[in-house]
C-alpha cells in the first residue's frame, strides 16, 4: 500500500499513481535561500491562497512535517494530499494574516481562515463529512520552523468546535443527548 496521512488512531491512504519523486516534487525550486522565516511564511501564505500546490511544495523541505488536526503529513506526497484536500473542501478557502510574533524561530502567525465548505472534510473519527455549502471564518494560528530556507515542521492549530459549529454540527454528551 501507499504512503499514509497519519492520524491520532487512524490511517489515511493518500492516492499515489506516481512516485512522489515524479509527481509531486516542485519541479524548479528557487535557487537562493531566503534571508528569513517570514519571506517563506509570505510565499506560503500566498502559493496557498493561489490554491497553487507546487508554489506551496516550494515552500517544504522534501521530508518536512505539517501536523494539523486532521492528522500527521509526512513529506511532499502527504503535504500535498493535505492541500489537495482543503483546496477541494473549501474551493474559495482564503487566509489572511493578522498578527505575527517578532521573531525568527519559530514563525508564528495568528489567521483567519475562510471559505465555503464545498467538497468533503476530513472529520476527526476518520469519516468525510461532504459539502454543505456553508461559509466558515474560523482564527487559527501556526508555527512554522524554517531550515536553509524551507519549512521543516509546521505545525496548525485552530478551535475545531467552532469550524463544526459553523458547518452545523452541535455537541452530543457521551450519554447520547444533546447539549
Amino acid at each position: 500500500m501507499g504512503r499514509h496521512l497519519r492520524r491520532r488512531d487512524t490511517v489515511i491512504p493518500t492516492t499515489s499513481g506516481a512516485s512522489a519523486d515524479q509527481r509531486l516534487v516542485p519541479h524548479q525550486r528557487r535557487a537562493t535561500v531566503m534571508s528569513n522565516s517570514w519571506e517563506i511564511k509570505n510565499r506560503l501564505c500566498d502559493a496557498v491562497n493561489a490554491h497553487d500546490l507546487h508554489r506551496v511544495l516550494e515552500c517544504y523541505s522534501p521530508d518536512a512535517v505539517l501536523v494539523g488536526p486532521a492528522g500527521v503529513a509526512e513529506g511532499y506526497e502527504q503535504i500535498a494530499w493535505y492541500y489537495e484536500h482543503l483546496f477541494k473542501g473549501f474551493p474559495d478557502f482564503h487566509q489572511t494574516a493578522w498578527f505575527e510574533v517578532a521573531c525568527d524561530e519559530p514563525a508564528v502567525t495568528e489567521w483567519t481562515i475562510t471559505g465555503t465548505h464545498m467538497g468533503p472534510l476530513l472529520l476527526p473519527d476518520g469519516r468525510e463529512l461532504e459539502g454543505t455549502g456553508r461559509r466558515i471564518t474560523v482564527r487559527a494560528s501556526c508555527a512554522a520552523h524554517i531550515a536553509d530556507g524551507l519549512i521543516v515542521t509546521h505545525r496548525e492549530y485552530f478551535d475545531q468546535l467552532e469550524l463544526y459549529s459553523q458547518l452545523g454540527f452541535g455537541l452530543t454528551r457521551i450519554d447520547g443527548s444533546t447539549v
